[in-house]
């Protein structure tokens, strides 16, 4: 997957499109991500001893991870990224992930 936990996003598509957020939960099997006040849901809660009021609760959704981009810190905007070979201090190589646009590299990696 070409997302990752705490990337600032982009969404490109559907009912939230423009908006931008910290990805908060990555799921790879079914290619989903939850993003930080995007695509909110209404979920009706049981009362239970840690919600003892339950009631009706606002969360985020799921959305496809093909709907958002990574936002690059360079370019300031959504950008695709590839992967690319960086030797570490120690002599290892390490794959990170880099913008296609300017080359910066895209998120905690580096």
């Amino acid at each position: 997957m070409h997302i990752r936990k705490n990337d600032q996003v982009i969404v490109i598509s559907g009912n939230d499109q423009g908006k931008t957020g910290k990805v908060l939960k990555v799921y790879p099997k079914t290619n989903r991500v939850i993003i930080e006040g995007i695509s909110f849901i209404k979920r009706h809660t049981r009362s239970t001893q840690t919600n003892p009021k339950g009631g009706i609760v606002e969360r985020e959704a799921p959305i496809n991870a093909s709907n958002v981009m990574v936002i690059c810190a360079k370019c300031a905007e959504g950008v695709r990224t590839r992967s690319i070979e960086v030797t570490g201090s120690d002599g290892r190589v390490r794959h990170v992930r880099a913008c296609v646009k300017c080359g910066e590299m895209v998120g905690g990696e580096g």
